[in-house]
C-alpha cells in the first residue's frame, strides 16, 4: 500500500506563512535531529530526505508558490531533486550549499540570460502581433564549433581533474564529515584543455553576432508584461544550455479607448434631443492590431449623460485565453447646443414653457439659461431652487 506524503509544512512544523528565516530554523532543527551521522534510529534516514525535500520547496519561492496551489500534485516529480551526488553518507544533494558554501555537485555552464524592451500600441497589446528584434549576443563560434582550439589541433584531457570535469574535497561541519564535489577551475567543468586556442574567439568557444529572431506578442499583454523565451539568450558554449530571453512590454496610450481590465472604455456623445427622443449613433470600435472598426449603439428615450452601453466582446482579448474578449463600455455624455438658429431657439422657447419653464428672452448672461434650465427641468429637478 502506498503512503501519501505529508504535507511540507507539517514536515518542517511551521505554518503556512512562515517567513524564509523561520524555514531554515526549522530546517536546522529537524536536520539535526534526523542526521544519519547523529540518529542511528532506523527511520532516520528517510526523515531526513523528507526534511531535506520539504526545505527545498519551500525555500524556493517559485516551487513554494506552485505547491502552495497544487500540492503534491503541482511539483512534477520537481520535489527530489538534489538527492543525488552528494558523496560521504548516502547522498543528500544540494541543500547544504545554502549552509556551508560551494558547490555538490557540477553545474553546468548555462549562458547568460538577455533583457530587451520593446513598445507596442493600445491596438496590438489587444490583438498580439509579431515583432521582429534584432539582438546582439555570444553565440557558438563557427570556426571551430566551440571547441575552443583551432581547428586540426589536440584537445587533451585536464591534468587537474584527469578528464572528470570536477574535483573532490573533504569538509567537516558539525552534520559530520562530508565530501563535496565542485566544478575543475581549471578546465571550468570541461574535462579538456586546448593546446593551441582558435583564433577567431581566441578559445572562449563562443564569438558575438547580431541575430534577428521574431517573437510573438500574444493578445492580452498589459504595460508591463515580462516575456520569458527560452534558450533565446547567449551561448553557454558547446554542450551547455543557452541562456533565456526576457522580454519586456511597455504598451503606449490610446487616443479613444482605455483599459479596465479586460474591458475597454470610451465616451461617446449625443445631443439633446437624441437623448431625449432616442435613436442610433456609430461609436468606433477596436477592429484589429492596425486600425479602428465601428459599430452601432441604440440610445434609449430619456437617457441621461453619464449612462452606459456594453457592447458584449468588443474588449481586449484575455492573456492565454484564445477566443475570450472583454466588453467595450461606452459612456454616454449629453451635449447641449451652444448656437442655435432663431427656429430652433422658438422650438426649445415652446418646449422649455411645456415643462412649466418661463420664457428666456433678454440672452444677457444673468440667471439660469434656457438649456441650464432645460436640463433641469428633463432631470425632473426644481429649476427655481
Amino acid at each position: 500500500m502506498t503512503t501519501s506524503k505529508r504535507d511540507y509544512y507539517e514536515v518542517l512544523g511551521v505554518a503556512r506563512d512562515a517567513t524564509p528565516e523561520d524555514l531554515k530554523k526549522a530546517f536546522r532543527k529537524q536536520a539535526l535531529q534526523y542526521h544519519p551521522d547523529r540518529n542511528k534510529a532506523a527511520d532516520a534516514s528517510d526523515k531526513f530526505k523528507e526534511v531535506n525535500e520539504a526545505y527545498q520547496v519551500l525555500s524556493d519561492p517559485q516551487r513554494k508558490a506552485q505547491y502552495d496551489q497544487f500540492g503534491h500534485d503541482g511539483m512534477n516529480g520537481q520535489a527530489g531533486r538534489g538527492f543525488d551526488g552528494f558523496e560521504g553518507f548516502g547522498g543528500f544533494g544540494d541543500i547544504f550549499d545554502s549552509f556551508f558554501g560551494g558547490s555538490t555537485r557540477q553545474a553546468p555552464n548555462r549562458g547568460a540570460d538577455l533583457e530587451f524592451q520593446i513598445n507596442v500600441s493600445f491596438k496590438e497589446a489587444a490583438f498580439g502581433v509579431p515583432r521582429e528584434l534584432e539582438l546582439n549576443r555570444m553565440e557558438r563560434c563557427e570556426h571551430c564549433d566551440g571547441n575552443r582550439a583551432e581547428p586540426g589541433t589536440d584537445v587533451v584531457e585536464c591534468s587537474t581533474c584527469h578528464g572528470e570535469g570536477k574535483v573532490r574535497r573533504t569538509q567537516r561541519t558539525f552534520f559530520g564529515q562530508f565530501q563535496q564535489v565542485t566544478a575543475c577551475p581549471t578546465c571550468q567543468g570541461e574535462g579538456q584543455q586546448v593546446k593551441t586556442a582558435c583564433t577567431k574567439c581566441s578559445g572562449r568557444g563562443t564569438e558575438r553576432k547580431a541575430r534577428k529572431i521574431e517573437v510573438q506578442i500574444p493578445p492580452g499583454v498589459e504595460h508591463g508584461t515580462k516575456l520569458l523565451i527560452h534558450g533565446e539568450g547567449e551561448s553557454g558554449g558547446k554542450g551547455n544550455r543557452s541562456g533565456d530571453l526576457y522580454v519586456h512590454i511597455g504598451v503606449e496610450r490610446d487616443r479613444v479607448f482605455k483599459r479596465r481590465g479586460n474591458d475597454v472604455v470610451m465616451t461617446a456623445e449625443v445631443n439633446m434631443a437624441m437623448a431625449a427622443l432616442g435613436g442610433i449613433i456609430d461609436v468606433v470600435t477596436l477592429k484589429d492590431a492596425e486600425d479602428y472598426g465601428s459599430a452601432e449603439i441604440e440610445i434609449k428615450p430619456g437617457t441621461q449623460s453619464g449612462a452606459i452601453t456594453r457592447i458584449k466582446g468588443a474588449g481586449i482579448s484575455h492573456l492565454n485565453s484564445a477566443g475570450r474578449r472583454g466588453d467595450q463600455l461606452v459612456e454616454l455624455k449629453v451635449v447641449t447646443p451652444k448656437n442655435l438658429d432663431d427656429r430652433q431657439t422658438e422650438l426649445f422657447q415652446e418646449l422649455a414653457e411645456s415643462f412649466g419653464l418661463e420664457r428666456v428672452s433678454d440672452g444677457s448672461g444673468s440667471g439660469p439659461g434656457l438649456f441650464d434650465r432645460f436640463k433641469d427641468a428633463f432631470r425632473g429637478e426644481d429649476s427655481s431652487s
